[in-house]
């Protein structure tokens, strides 16, 4: 059978099982929306932007565990899409993500909307291709969706020459894959596993220390089945959240730079560390030379380069998380048979009690006022509204970090933030994503002014494609977290972090066609929240909160997490801060 380039993409991604495709058309990729005419079981999502393209796709794959697609033509398209890519490849989120091109002639040529795609996207990807030869089309599909969805999750890149869209070829859809020099380990080395159980059962002081890895390989429950048998406490790092229920009292919450107390404190005195899909980046870890300083540490990762990379591992173990914990569950209950605990456990009794003290004693917490809103608040009202159950999405900035410390996750893939890269304006357009992978249920934007103008442009998405995605914007007049370092770092120089002429976001979502609602009192905040949730449609409410609210506890950027602060500092302990960041 023979079919055109473009029907032949087409006809892959519904193989694939694909349902759902984000995009912006452009001359390149025009053979693939003129087959998209009247192709059959594909939605596709018109974005305003290329990057929105990308993040949508990350929420949809984040949620629904597919594998997410989009498509969008060359030169400037292609090079807005990069971000997209580059979150996905840190947050280890698996894509298939479409680029058109130039017909294969003119590539070097400097043609109109040219750029060397592959060469720009190679270190912001798990894997690339260009496609020559329309005869490879299929095959090179088939790959690209294997390569982003086995081993260690990722973003794949396919570039489409325009004259490859355009003739016909052969069509005959691989069954397999088979890559000679890619093959992911999933199941981990029993004898590791048989020694990191050894090292579990005598520890007096472990921890859990679990990340994005669980979620991907859909490993909750063995986690659960794991926290049951050993009853350790159990930290989660920020792409980790919702891994296991916050509400269960052997969770320790968040740890590393804006991570609880306890978290920190439990990280620091223990004597063995279980990371589980976890990649110890540098806001978890602080200063590496302190992280766990007394701990025997295991980890278990499907990627084998992240061992040892940023801190020396004692027990590695490289395999699927949801494999590895299966069997290092059997591993424990052969080693507690055997083992005569009774020391281990009375240490064991005390670790805990220790663990309860710090919780009670150094909770999260924020100053009450009835005279400005206080964004903590504003996120323990959404938990408590959605009891938790709300898919959550966030810009970055403060908000962020109170949604993570705030908002008490109970499920896996019910919460989407750019963990690695960082990237502002990822609110909004991720959160349409969860929306159209997710349809029924309540998508929740939290966003940050800043953030949230990045993108704000898709409101208009939102409202064409009915994806009826609930933000709230946490209104502090400016860029919070940058504003924050000034004043905890820069001794109050403040340089470029207010926004002053930000627009009126309530006349803005209507201009956009959304719902728009205003917050500036405490009083006003659960009867707002209470309407934006019963609101038909895309709902904008713009919380104006005190913009002098800093986000604790605080490791300073260099310092151990033992050196947190859960409170403004001193003069004397900004003084440091400043010298050892800006040397004077």
């Amino acid at each position: 059978m023979k079919l055109s380039g473009a029907r032949i993409v087409l006809e892959c991604l519904k193989r694939e099982g694909v349902d759902v495709v984000f995009g912006l058309p452009g001359g390149a990729v025009l053979p693939i929306y003129d087959v998209l005419h009247d192709f059959k079981g594909l939605r596709h999502i018109l974005v305003r932007q290329e990057a929105a393209a990308g993040h949508a796709a990350e929420g949809y794959s984040r949620t629904t565990g597919k594998i997410g697609v989009c498509l969008v033509t060359s030169g400037p398209a292609a090079t807005n899409l990069v971000t997209a890519l580059q979150d996905a490849l840190m947050d280890s989120i698996p894509l298939v993500a479409f680029t058109g091109q130039v017909p294969t002639h003119l590539i070097g040529n400097d043609a109109f909307q040219e750029a060397d795609n592959v060469g720009i996207t190679r270190s912001a990807t798990k894997h690339n291709f260009l496609v020559k030869d329309g005869n490879d089309l299929a095959a090179i599909i088939k790959e690209a969706f294997h390569i982003a969805g086995t081993g260690r999750p990722g973003p794949v890149h396919v570039d489409l020459p325009k004259d490859v869209l355009v003739k016909e070829w052969a069509f005959d859809y691989p069954e397999t894959v088979h890559l000679r020099s890619y093959n992911p380990t999933y199941e981990g080395h029993p004898g590791q596993i048989k020694k990191a159980a050894r090292a579990i059962v005598r520890a007096k002081r472990p921890v859990l220390y679990v990340g994005g890895g669980i979620i991907s390989s859909d490993a909750s429950p063995e986690l659960r089945a794991l926290v049951d048998l050993t009853q350790i406490p159990v930290t989660q790092t920020l792409m980790g959240l919702g891994a296991f229920p916050m509400a269960d009292p052997l969770s320790l919450d968040m740890l590393g730079m804006h991570g609880t107390y306890y978290a920190n404190m439990a990280v620091h005195h223990s004597d063995v560390l279980v990371a589980i899909g976890a990649r110890f980046d540098d806001r978890v870890t602080g200063r590496v030379d302190a992280f766990a300083p007394h701990a025997e540490i295991i980890h278990i990762d499907i990627d084998p380069s992240s061992i040892s990379k940023n801190i020396k591992v004692d027990i590695p173990i490289v395999g699927d998380c949801k494999r590895v914990l299966g069997k290092l569950v059997e591993a424990l209950h052969e080693e507690l048979r055997t083992y005569p605990a009774s020391g281990v456990r009375e240490a064991r009794k005390q670790w805990m009690g220790q663990v309860a003290e710090w919780k009670r004693d150094f909770p999260l917490h924020y100053e009450w006022s009835d005279e400005v809103v206080k964004p903590q608040h504003v996120v323990q009202e959404i938990s408590n509204l959605t009891a938790g159950e709300a898919l959550i999405v966030t810009g970055v900035g403060q908000h962020q970090m109170w949604v993570a410390q705030y908002y008490r996750f109970k499920h896996p893939r019910a919460w989407c933030t750019s963990g690695g890269l960082g990237t502002m304006g990822y609110g909004l357009p991720t959160a349409m994503g969860v929306q159209a992978g997710n349809p029924g249920k309540l998508v929740v934007n939290v966003d940050g002014d800043g953030s949230f103008q990045m993108n704000s442009q898709e409101l208009a998405t939102c409202v064409e494609e009915k994806l009826p995605v609930k933000t709230v914007i946490i209104n502090n007049g400016g860029h919070g977290m940058v504003r924050q370092w000034q004043r905890l770092i820069y001794k109050e120089r403040y340089c470029a972090s207010d926004l002053g002429g930000s627009p009126d976001f309530v006349r803005l979502a209507e201009a956009y066609g959304c719902t728009g609602l205003r917050v500036t009192r405490p009083s006003e905040v659960v009867p707002a929240l209470e309407k934006m949730i019963a609101t038909p449609g895309p709902v904008v409410l713009d919380v104006t909160v005190d913009k002098h609210e800093c986000v604790f506890p605080m490791v300073p950027a260099g310092g151990a997490n033992i050196d947190m602060i859960l409170a403004p500092p001193s003069v004397d302990v900004r003084d440091k801060a400043a010298r050892s960041q800006t040397g004077f």
